[in-house]
């Protein structure tokens, strides 16, 4: 209690009203001005300043129509294979020839296109109904590329027409020749499940991929054209690789959101 009260009388002392009074040092004051200047900035950009979110789905590249399993209309062994993966064939035209109990049958395309997958060879032993070969539908040699890229149900609703898209290619070497460049065209209006995936793309382990997390929504990208490309398609470094990627490619599509305001966030 001594020393308090010596302390006391001591600031109250008339000796003491004339000194200055610091409020705080040098080094204070800078800290508060810096803080103020990042209060002030965080303030503008939460009002005019705005997030960008991407969406990634996985896909694939198509010619848009779709395409189809063939199946053997007969039972017997494979003789003869009258078509390759990768050729273009008309609608009729005979993929394969079998024997049978009643003589020689052509298994013929259903429908004009590109042969993807052909799964029977020459000696191979074929049932009525089984697996030979998975066909594209390809109208013409001049139709254009597009992507399918299968979005989660729960996303699909987030993702605008016209969202630019970035795609990495597999078979193109993203480092090198950087993502294909293109725009949502269209979004289904209902998940796929694996059978109506299975009937668009004709293969059964794609589809297998694409709903292995649920039925997700399709989404239909246009490629955006460049002329000035080898590929004839745009590409987000020079020109691209040398060549035009094939159809049935896979590929990861990173799909560019609306961008939102971050005062949204804040506000309830």
């Amino acid at each position: 209690m001594q020393f308090r009260q010596q302390a006391l009388s001591k600031l109250q002392s008339p000796e003491e009203l004339d000194l200055p009074v610091r409020y705080a040092r040098p080094q204070g004051l800078l800290v508060l001005a810096v803080t103020l200047v990042v209060m002030a900035a965080a303030s503008v950009w939460a009002v005019t300043g705005s997030v960008a979110s991407t969406l990634r789905a996985p896909g694939i590249l198509t010619h848009g129509q779709g395409g189809y399993v063939l199946q053997s209309p007969v039972t017997g062994q494979v003789t003869g294979v009258y078509a390759k993966e990768g050729e273009r064939l008309d609608a009729g035209a005979p993929v394969l020839k079998v024997r049978t109990d009643h003589g020689d049958k052509a298994v013929r395309a259903i429908a004009a296109g590109r042969v993807t997958t052909l799964l029977a060879r020459i000696g191979t032993v074929v049932t009525t109904g089984a697996d030979v070969a998975s066909v594209e539908r390809v109208a013409g040699i001049d139709d254009p590329l597009l992507a399918m890229l299968y979005v989660p149900a729960d996303s699909a609703a987030t993702v605008p027409v016209g969202a630019l898209v970035d795609l990495t290619v597999q078979s193109v070497p993203t480092q090198r020749y950087g993502t294909l460049r293109g725009r949502v065209k269209a979004i289904g209006r209902t998940a796929q499940t694996r059978q109506r995936i299975t009937g668009f793309l004709g293969d059964k382990e794609l589809a297998g991929q694409f709903t292995k997390d649920g039925p997700p929504v399709a989404v239909l990208v246009r490629l955006d054209k460049s002329p000035g490309t080898d590929s004839g398609y745009a590409w987000s470094t020079g020109g691209g690789p040398p060549f035009t990627p094939e159809s049935m490619t896979l590929a990861t599509g990173a799909v560019h959101l609306a961008e939102q305001r971050p005062i949204d966030w804040l506000l309830p």
